[in-house]
């Protein structure tokens, strides 16, 4: 769950609220004929088998997200392996299909990682979607676009979250607590701007995006801000995403890449 950290109280799992946030997600994506990757945790795909493959069924790509949500910057190499190889096993056994992209919890990789991008490349992964061009949670001088990584995860796809340039710094209009608090219109020209020169606008959202009412963690005040935001509910600027723009799997958007390079 994005937002708990070591020694955060999870809430009983019967309050959880997953499956009726994802067939809402499915429904919005339904409607406008839309794909979308899903970054799943093993642990959660774990406890309810049918999650991984509603979203493969539905068409839709189905990638890792570890499987503790404990941050990558916190495993060993051996431990950070081993979350890799347990989510890989356990999506397979549900969906019959092998992740081939991974997003760290709480962007929690840095450029300087290279034995985790390493371990991703040798694990059979062709992309990762970890760095995020934010202070705080990544590097502000960071790739805006996708670029091919180099060094120890040569050849691997590296896919950053959307973010605005302002004159404060870079804003995370792309998910989260930004999207649904940043004006509209500034979303829509982030996108507008990427695809004029012919980069895609990565966006994202957890499924308590869509459901404004669901239990929140205790968190810190500032914490609390940055993992919710205003208690908005996402569904309506995304419908509206959905109407004006095609949406495609970041596995799909790869496999373009490598078949032009």
């Amino acid at each position: 769950m994005c937002g708990a950290g070591a020694g955060q109280t999870i809430p009983p799992r019967e309050t959880w609220r997953v499956r009726q946030n994802l067939e809402r997600i499915l429904a919005l994506l339904d409607e406008q004929g839309q794909k979308a990757t899903f970054f799943m945790l093993g642990s959660v795909a774990e406890s309810d088998s049918t999650l991984a493959s509603s979203i493969c069924s539905a068409g839709h790509e189905i990638a890792s997200h570890g499987y503790s949500h404990r941050l990558a910057s916190d495993l060993t190499p051996q431990q950070f392996c081993e979350e890799l190889q347990l989510t890989g096993r356990i999506l397979l056994e549900q969906t019959g299909q092998r992740p081939v992209g991974y997003r760290a919890p709480q962007w929690s990789l840095t450029e300087q990682a290279g034995w985790a991008f390493a371990a991703l490349r040798e694990q059979g992964y062709r992309y990762d979607s970890s760095l995020n061009a934010l202070p705080l949670v990544g590097n502000p001088r960071g790739s805006r676009i996708a670029y091919r990584l180099e060094g120890e995860g040569a050849g691997l796809w590296e896919i950053p979250p959307m973010v605005t340039r302002s004159l404060i710094g870079n804003l995370p209009t792309g998910g989260g607590w930004g999207f649904r608090f940043f004006p509209f219109r500034m979303i829509c020209a982030t996108i507008n701007a990427l695809n004029l020169t012919h980069h895609p606008a990565v966006l994202y959202l957890h499924p308590r995006d869509v459901d404004p009412d669901g239990p929140r963690l205790d968190l810190s005040g500032l914490k609390r801000f940055a993992s919710y935001g205003t208690r908005t509910d996402a569904a309506p600027r995304l419908r509206e995403l959905f109407r004006r723009y095609r949406f495609i799997t970041l596995k799909e958007m790869v496999d373009k890449w490598e078949h032009v390079s």
